[in-house]
């Protein structure tokens, strides 16, 4: 007669607890205050503060605000990475921690798919390519004809982001030539637009659009794959260079691996509820971002996607990987 087989004690004791955590989560959830780690900073930081505000009032617990934006949000991704799947510490991040770095390091502390659970995305970002306001350059033809005719600096908000693969993305699509000028605050971008000391900046809508209706620099297109709702007048990036296909900037939340179903069941209708509230849609229009809402399925598959997007983009461009 054949022995039953036997589980290992680990994995069953895992599956206890488990099983067990759901049951409580699923009743008494949240018990304490709740901590949003925030991998971004910004329009972005901004509209999470927001967004954290109402789900403490709804789920009855503070809503901490944890900013950790350094290394292009790695360092705020790796605190959630190695937190307890407990629900009482979360994510919001961009595309910039969770697909970028991975493509660009071998050295990136976290999987972004094995080491996180997946919440819901919120946005794509509205992203912008800009010049000083006394530029010869006045749209992306412009742009591609000046790069053409001797090296172009782009500033951005750091290596990883993206928008430094954007730039990556428009030398690969029309064999132009570009320096990418990293700076570590995105403000910094627009602040050297307007005193004219760097050629162009790629940057988020809520930084460089106050500038520019006080004609202290000038958007030229939109870095998405459709004109923006608020500024139809401004053509995008690919309807000056069809070739160029935008890479994506999306933001989400994310929990740690492992994070019990009902408790992500949970987030993602109070990420939902807090997004869609009366509010809101002005303050996602203010800051530049538009609403992609999603199933946590969706979040992973976009991920995958993205990823192998990413790394096919670095390959493709010869960006070195460190």
């Amino acid at each position: 007669m054949k022995k039953p087989a036997r589980v290992p004690v680990a994995a069953a004791l895992f599956a206890v607890t488990m099983a067990a955590s759901s049951a409580i989560f699923s009743q008494g959830y949240p018990a304490k205050p709740m901590r949003m780690v925030l991998a971004l900073g910004g329009g972005g930081e901004t509209l999470a503060r927001f967004i954290g505000q109402k789900m403490g009032e709804s789920m009855g617990q503070p809503m901490i605000i944890d900013p950790q934006p350094a290394a292009a949000g790695v360092v705020g991704a790796n605190m959630v990475a190695k937190a307890a799947p407990d629900g009482y510490t979360f994510l919001y991040a961009a595309t910039n921690s969770q697909v970028y770095r991975l493509a660009l390091s071998r050295n990136t502390p976290y999987d972004p798919v094995k080491d996180f659970s997946s919440i819901s995305l919120l946005s794509d970002a509205v992203l912008v390519v800009a010049v000083p306001p006394n530029s010869a350059i006045k749209n992306m033809q412009d742009y591609v004809e000046k790069a053409k005719a001797g090296n172009l600096f782009y500033g951005t908000s750091g290596v990883g982001t993206s928008h430094h693969l954007s730039g990556e993305v428009l030398q690969l699509a029309v064999r132009i030539k570009l320096t990418h000028v990293p700076f570590k605050d995105p403000n910094l971008v627009a602040t050297e637009l307007m005193a004219g000391r760097l050629d162009s900046g790629f940057g988020i809508f809520g930084t460089m659009y106050p500038h520019h209706t006080a004609g202290k620099l000038h958007i030229i297109a939109i870095n998405n794959t459709k004109r923006y709702g608020r500024t139809p007048d401004i053509p995008t990036v690919s309807e000056g260079v069809p070739a160029y296909d935008p890479p994506p900037g999306w933001n989400g939340f994310f929990g740690p691996a492992n994070l019990p179903k009902p408790i992500v069941q949970r987030l993602n209708a109070e990420i939902h509820k807090a997004s869609t509230a009366p509010d809101m849609k002005e303050r996602f229009d203010q800051l530049g971002f538009i609403m992609t809402l999603s199933t946590p399925e969706e979040v992973d598959q976009v991920l995958k996607r993205d990823l192998a997007r990413a790394a096919k983009l670095v390959k493709d461009a010869g960006i070195p990987v460190e």
